[in-house]
């Protein structure tokens, strides 16, 4: 793996925060291609993970066996929030993994994205099968840093579900004060109408972009178990503009003799702003 971040994984604590995304390709076991297979990737995937060791981690098409076995890699002391996007809480997830020795939960919440985001399983912006993000509300607890953790899958079909949903998770954001970071394999590149408005107005940054220092090219996160080329990033870590986003990478190198996902994560070392936000509106706690 690359050096930078990973190098850091185990230092001694900092201000930053290690901010994962990654779509670790839900769990196929028979009638399918040797990469695919769970059984094959699952050692993959938790190497990778106890390589990162990221303070946050929003992942994408996970069932609940392979939330279990996340949450397991990155060790006892972390916890996760989400469930699966059906109408019974069941099937794929876009769970929020964090270290709770680092971060303080204090309340979270899954939509759908819909028209009707407060009722599981629901559709209705163009997508065929339901979509969902997940919304926690964090505390830093090395600077007291309140800030909100959004993960989400935008669906890979409809370029109107993606923009709706993109619209729905802009305006989310912005009808709270202080720091926010969505994760979420969002199925589109850059220059996209959904991208465009999702960064129009400039309260919102692209951490690929805004990055101090990154530390690989910029690759096409869908590789499909290949070695990764140059192309469009449809796996993303998005800001608010006073989060200061130190370095970014891909994780392109095969793990235990191959890929643990057909998508590439994205690694970012960020620092929250050290003032603590006074307007925060809270929100009960639900489920969506």
């Amino acid at each position: 793996m690359s050096a930078g971040i990973l190098e850091d994984a185990t230092a001694e604590p900092s201000p930053s925060v290690r901010v994962m995304t990654a779509n670790i390709r839900r769990r196929l076991d028979r009638w399918t291609r040797r990469a695919d297979r769970w059984p094959l990737r699952r050692d993959r995937l938790r190497r990778q993970l106890q390589i990162a060791r990221p303070h946050l981690l929003g992942a994408q098409e996970a069932l609940p066996s392979q939330t279990r076995w996340v949450r397991e890699s990155l060790g006892e002391g972390y916890r996760f929030v989400g469930h699966g996007r059906g109408a019974c809480g069941g099937g794929e997830g876009c769970p929020v993994f964090y270290d709770a020795a680092r971060l303080e939960l204090l309340d979270w919440r899954q939509v759908a994205l819909s028209d009707t985001p407060d009722r599981a399983g629901s559709r209705s912006l163009g997508n065929l099968i339901p979509r969902v993000a997940v919304i926690a509300h964090l505390r830093d607890r090395l600077t007291s840093t309140e800030f909100r953790c959004i993960n989400t899958h935008l669906d890979h079909l409809s370029g109107r579900s993606r923009l709706r949903s993109l619209e729905y998770l802009r305006d989310e954001i912005a009808a709270e004060a202080g720091p926010a970071i969505l994760t979420g394999d969002l199925n589109t590149g850059p220059g996209s109408p959904a991208l465009d408005a999702l960064l129009d107005g400039g309260a919102l940054d692209d951490a690929w972009r805004s990055a101090g220092e990154r530390g690989s090219a910029e690759y096409a996160t869908y590789a499909n178990y290949r070695t990764p080329r140059l192309g469009r990033r449809l796996d993303w870590i998005v800001t608010t503009t006073d989060i200061d986003v130190d370095r970014v990478e891909m994780l392109t190198e095969p793990v235990l003799g191959g890929w643990p996902s057909d998508h590439l994560p994205v690694l970012a070392e960020m620092r929250l702003p050290q003032r603590l936000p006074t307007h925060l509106l809270r929100r009960g706690r639900g489920t969506g």
